[in-house]
């Protein structure tokens, strides 16, 4: 792979000829360590006879949060659910290249995929919290993967809950069915849901698109919250949240063969010194 130095900063990694490859690492804000946890090789992902990515590499810091931006179509989805192997429950689809968490090869064929998901969790677009009460949301995951102590079960949820900021809002109503919270409030609990289960990873698709202003926010600063502890992957068609939350921001584009990456840095770089022409035009809004 060829590195090259971006123009503006002299430091930066960015791609040539649509290759990329991490170059001299930048520090991020305190509380994000430059070290790669989720190594990214040669992905494609296609689904039938039509591919959605083609060739992206790329490492995913730990501790971090990482934005996925970039027109609709590129990829960032695919890209996002071949990371817990969501790909696996969609027919016809095929994951070639390499993905390592921690180390772990995650395309491997023998590979325990339940518990990957745990290590590695997902939200989506839409709030999708089961239709139980608020507390069985948070226990039943717990108690699926064996912890079976009330006292245990009582601790998780108020800690998890404390860490979406939900518990105050919901500690006298814990067994009222999910469904009645708000939009926000069960982005939040699926996102607490999560939590639960411990994991070094929190994917996020969008979390934010089907909340009203207000509710994006809330949610949106409980992600930013996040940084440090967990190592969060959010795909947002938001640049100024981006701009806001993140550390890091990858930037996918659609070509004839599939969607690829065209640019990755620091989230200021990305969006104030871009070092290609077609980031600079899709952060000014001139282009997707």
């Amino acid at each position: 792979m060829t590195q090259t130095l971006d123009r503006h900063s002299g430091c930066s990694p960015s791609i040539d000829a649509g290759t990329y490859t991490v170059g001299p690492l930048q520090s991020g804000p305190p509380c994000c360590v430059p070290e790669p946890l989720i190594r990214v090789t040669n992905l494609s992902v296609s689904y039938g006879n039509h591919p959605a990515l083609k060739d992206v590499t790329l490492d995913i810091y730990k501790g971090c949060i990482t934005a996925l931006i970039g027109p609709s179509g590129c990829g960032k989805t695919s890209f996002l659910s071949a990371l817990n192997r969501l790909t696996d429950m969609i027919p016809g689809c095929r994951v070639e290249g390499g993905i390592r968490i921690g180390g772990q090869d995650i395309l491997a064929p023998r590979l325990d995929v339940s518990a990957l998901r745990r290590e590695v969790g997902m939200i989506f677009q839409k709030p999708n919290p089961f239709p139980l009460s608020i507390r069985r949301n948070i226990e039943m995951p717990l108690r699926e993967h064996g912890m079976k102590k009330r006292a245990d079960l009582d601790e998780t949820l108020e800690r998890v809950l404390t860490d979406v900021g939900l518990w105050a809002e919901v500690k006298d109503r814990l067994d009222k069915p999910a469904l009645t919270l708000s939009g926000g409030q069960q982005q939040r609990l699926c996102i607490a849901r999560a939590l639960a289960l411990a994991p070094s990873v929190l994917l996020m698709d969008e979390p934010c698109s089907a909340l009203d202003p207000i509710a994006s926010g809330i949610v949106e600063d409980m992600i930013a919250q996040l940084r440090g502890r967990y190592t969060v992957v959010i795909v947002t068609h938001n640049l100024a949240q981006a701009k806001r939350i993140a550390n890091y921001a990858a930037f996918f584009w659609l070509r004839e063969r599939g969607g690829t990456l065209v640019e990755f840095g620091q989230c200021r770089q990305i969006f104030e010194a871009p070092a290609h022409d077609l980031t600079a035009a899709y952060v000014s809004g001139m282009r997707g």
